[in-house]
Parts: structure tokens; sequence; C-alpha cells
């Protein structure tokens, strides 16, 4: 249950989703119960018979920024950015023309402080500490940084996902890599559970009674990062700045004291929810870095149900999924979902567990 090695599984590639569906709401929808193992198989829209008048649906509306940009140094060189701590930096950015912040830097030969970077428009860049490979960089221009940003960056996309130099891609990323809700930018990674609703199927849910609710968690450049240790107990997570209203926490805290049901969409909510609770499920308002790590033997404190995108072998949130349902029901619901050509990762399909 701690090795790294339970939580493997095989997965033909060709299952690896590319683009998601023109519908986001016609993908498929696996109901795994996690009490007794059954599966049943429906269509993502098919959650709104499944959820019950009373229950609170829980949304992250982090927003993903385009926050990769591609340049070059001084030498030549090509060189790739990625910003992972946008939202903070926006907050504590006070100098106009200029925006500090933390980045993971590619390139060739390796980059340290000092090094100058070159990009679109006239954005330039200087690299001014370099810790624990990641880097602070200066960047500057005579334009608004983020307006800069939205132009001339592009959306980062997690590696199994392919888009060749040069090729027309499938779909438009910088909308399909985004839920309907997203609000809050900051996110280098979209929550995918919530890639599935539509606005008018939010619509719906609430004319059937179901409360929907906002939390926000910034996901960071952690999630990208693979579980190195054999041992799962000894990784680390990457800490990713959260935040929860008070009206938020209040309609939580009310819908539980009415019998109804806390419904997480996506591993994030559940993590932040779960960070913000204590041992009695009292949940807490306001905002922090959230870093737990979710794997089985974790008892949780206010999360019900769940809904969530099949995640990659060996993953954290495999891990955190299998510790909410159970580690061998999730490994057959995950083949049967092979078995039935079920899409995979962040364009897929999705389950809901409860």
């Amino acid at each position: 249950m701690f090795s790294l090695s339970d939580y493997d599984y095989d997965l033909p590639a060709e299952l690896i989703a590319q683009k998601p569906l023109v519908q986001r709401d016609r993908s498929n929808l696996l109901f795994l119960n996690r009490r007794n193992g059954t599966v049943t198989h429906h269509c993502f829209g098919d959650l709104c018979r499944l959820l019950r008048s009373g229950d609170v649906l829980v949304l992250n509306n982090t927003a993903v920024i385009p926050g990769r940009l591609c340049g070059h140094k001084e030498t030549g060189g090509k060189v790739e950015v990625l910003i992972f701590d946008f939202a903070e930096a926006r907050r504590t950015n006070a100098n106009e023309g200029e925006f500090i912040c933390q980045c993971l830097v590619k390139a060739a030969k390796r980059s340290g402080p000092g090094t100058r970077l070159f990009f679109e428009e006239g954005l330039t860049g200087e690299i001014i500490d370099s810790r624990n490979g990641t880097h602070t960089v200066r960047f500057y221009g005579s334009q608004d940084f983020e307006a800069l940003l939205d132009r001339i960056g592009h959306v980062p996309l997690p590696p199994y996902i392919k888009r060749g130099r040069g090729v027309k891609p499938p779909c438009d990323d910088r909308t399909s890599y985004q839920t309907v809700y997203a609000s809050q930018k900051g996110a280098i990674a979209a929550p995918t559970a919530g890639l599935h609703f539509t606005a008018e199927m939010l619509v719906k849910l609430r004319s059937q009674g179901v409360q929907i609710v906002a939390v926000t968690l910034h996901v960071g450049y952690g999630t990208f990062l693979p579980v190195r240790v054999s041992d799962i107990r000894r990784h680390r997570m990457h800490a990713e700045g959260f935040c929860i209203s008070t009206e938020a926490a209040e309609t939580i805290k009310c819908a539980r004291a009415g019998g109804g049901r806390v419904v997480a969409v996506g591993t994030t909510c559940v993590r932040t929810l779960e960070y913000a609770s204590d041992a009695h499920g009292h949940l807490t308002s306001g905002s922090g870095k959230c870093d737990l790590f979710i794997y089985p033997g974790y008892r949780f404190k206010i999360v019900n149900a769940l809904i969530t995108n099949f995640h990659l072998p060996e993953s954290t949130l495999l891990m955190l999924v299998a510790a909410f349902a159970g580690r061998e029901n999730v490994l057959n619901a995950y083949q049967e979902a092979i078995t039935r050509r079920y899409r995979f990762y962040s364009y897929g399909d999705a389950m809901y567990i409860a």
C-alpha cells in the first residue's frame, strides 16, 4: 500500500486523450461505489441525477495562465520559461515596468544568475537568483506584463498532450484547457475534473437544489513532478496557494448540518478542503499554502464524494483517489475503463466516486 509500484498500471497510449470532446458534458462518467466497489457507466451529464438536493458541489475556480514563454539567451540558444507563482507575484510586484516571479527555466546549457532572456514584443528577463532547480526572474517591458503575457504566452499543457511545432492543434487549448467557471488567475495546470461542466449544467444543478460554491487552489509545477521515492510516505508535496471565502465555508457548514454531502470537483478541491478542516470536519475560511499529501490510510474529515478524471500511474493524484475509494477498487475500476476504451488524463473521461 505504501510502495510506489502499488500504483502502477498499464495504459495503451492511444487512450491518452489529445483533445476534449466538442460537448464537454458528453464525456463518459464511471460511477464507483466506494463502499462495495461496484461500477456503473454513464454520461457526464447524468451527474445531474446522481447528485441530490441539499448536496454542495465545490469547484476550484483557479484559471490557467499562458505562463510558458519561448525565447532565447544572449548567446542565441533557445530557452523556455514556465512561470509558476503568478498569483503570488501579482500581489507583491509594485514597480511598474517589471515583474519578478519564480520560474522553471529550460535550456540546452545551465542558466544561472545574470543570464539575460529575450522574448517576443520586446519582453526581456534576467535571472537574479537560482535555488533548488527554480529561478527568480525579473521581467522588463514597456507594456503591462499581464497583457503582454496574454498575447505571447503559451498554455503550459501536460507533456502527454502532444502539440507539434508548425502543426495546427486539434483544439484551442486556451479555451479547452480552462473550466467555464475559471476566474482567479494563477494556475499552470487546469483542475481537469471541472473541464466537463458547462454553464447550462451548473444552472440545472442549482435548479435541482444542489448548492455550488468555489474555492481557489492555484495548481503549481509540483503537479508535473513524478514521485521519486519507492516508499510514498517519504514524498513531499510542493506547497500551492489557496483561498476559501467566508461565504463558501459557511455554505458548506450549513449543507453538512442539513445532511447534505460535500462533493469535491477534483483532487485540488479535496486537498484544499481537507487541509483547511479540523479533526471534526469544521472548515475554516482564509488563505495560505497547502502542502497536504493524501495517500491510503488518510482519514477524510469533510469530503463525502469526489468527481475526478483518470490519472497517471504512480501519481499523487491516483494515490489520493485510492485513499478515498480503496486502492483495489480504484485499480479495478481503471481496468474496466481501459477495457471499455475510456479516454484518460486531462482531456479524458471522468469518475464519480461516492
